[in-house]
């Protein structure tokens, strides 16, 4: 059943506007605004503390996913008074960003069309000292076989070194690797170890692996990115939507899950999370407990670094 031309929805006591409800975002599947907005109020309770207190990008889509798109960062003027905002340093003076803390700003941003949420690596509060170090691993083609190997790679020689990674889909092309940090430790020095990490696998294993940012150094090998480890950078949201056809989720899951052969980066999609959900619950239920210091783990890597290199 359509809605209204334009309502109010009431979410924990706020009223939401909903525009153009029967709009749809994902033509292909026949997605509106309204099923999209739905989704976004059903995972705000698992989505939620990844977004709390950080300075969010958003990519909007105000004619779907196949239309114009942009990046919005600073928050425009008749946003409601009620959505919390960050003002942060940037070169050459401050933004003002939207601070998603809750379910009511989840699905505002929903209606302005915003499919994809990212939010920064760090918190509000301590904006030079990430919470969160992120892999990026993409295939060099169509070969998520060789995306689920560096995985189990990567996420063991992090295990190793005392950290605790989590592994999702990203709802694009691969998989994103997650390390908590408990914010004792500068962008600078998150990236460097992020760095010194890939390039130690990278050598481990030339014919598989590189950290060559361009393209044609990469001669079919799977690039280690560790780009957005870095002041106002961003990552795409778990159980954030992808502006692509039908919809994926980027999909918190299992190391086990790895092994399923109906694995891949847009397994999941607006439709058939919930189910998921429902089936198996949160695989990243808990995941506050695994915040590591980098401490340890740089003199260990320093270590392994001197020893291989001699």
């Amino acid at each position: 059943m359509s809605r209204t031309a334009k309502e109010e929805i009431r979410i924990g006591g706020r009223s939401v506007p909903l525009s153009n409800p029967d709009k749809e975002l994902f033509p292909d599947d026949g997605i509106t605004k309204v099923e999209f907005v739905d989704y976004y109020r059903a995972v705000s309770r698992v989505m939620l503390p990844h977004l709390r207190v950080r300075p969010l990008v958003m990519e909007r889509h105000p004619d779907g996913y196949r239309g114009k798109s942009f990046i919005h960062k600073d928050v425009p003027d008749y946003f409601p008074d009620w959505i919390h905002r960050r003002e942060v340093p940037k070169e050459g003076g401050t933004v003002t960003m939207v601070v998603c803390d809750d379910a009511a700003t989840l699905a505002y941003l929903a209606n302005q069309a915003c499919i994809t949420p990212h939010p920064w690596l760090s918190r509000a509060d301590r904006l030079d000292c990430p919470d969160r170090l992120v892999f990026d691993l993409d295939p060099p083609a169509d070969d998520f076989e060789i995306v689920r190997w560096t995985a189990r790679q990567l996420g063991g020689f992090l295990t190793d070194l005392g950290l605790a990674p989590a592994v999702m889909t990203t709802g694009s092309r691969g998989l994103h690797l997650l390390v908590l940090l408990d914010r004792r430790t500068d962008f600078d020095t998150a990236r460097a170890f992020a760095r010194s990490t890939a390039e130690l696998l990278a050598a481990r294993h030339p014919d598989k692996l590189t950290t060559a940012p361009r393209k044609d150094k990469r001669r079919g090998r799977l690039y280690l990115d560790t780009q957005r480890n870095a002041y106002a950078q961003t990552s795409v949201a778990p159980y954030a939507v992808r502006a692509r056809p039908h919809a994926p989720i980027a999909t918190p899951i299992s190391w086990d899950e790895l092994d399923d052969p109906e694995l891949g980066p847009q397994r999941w999609t607006l439709r058939t999370l919930q189910d998921r959900l429902s089936d198996r619950g949160n695989a990243w239920q808990g995941l506050s407990r695994c915040r590591r210091s980098l401490a340890r783990a740089r003199r260990q890597l320093d270590t392994l670094v001197e020893d291989e290199a001699a």
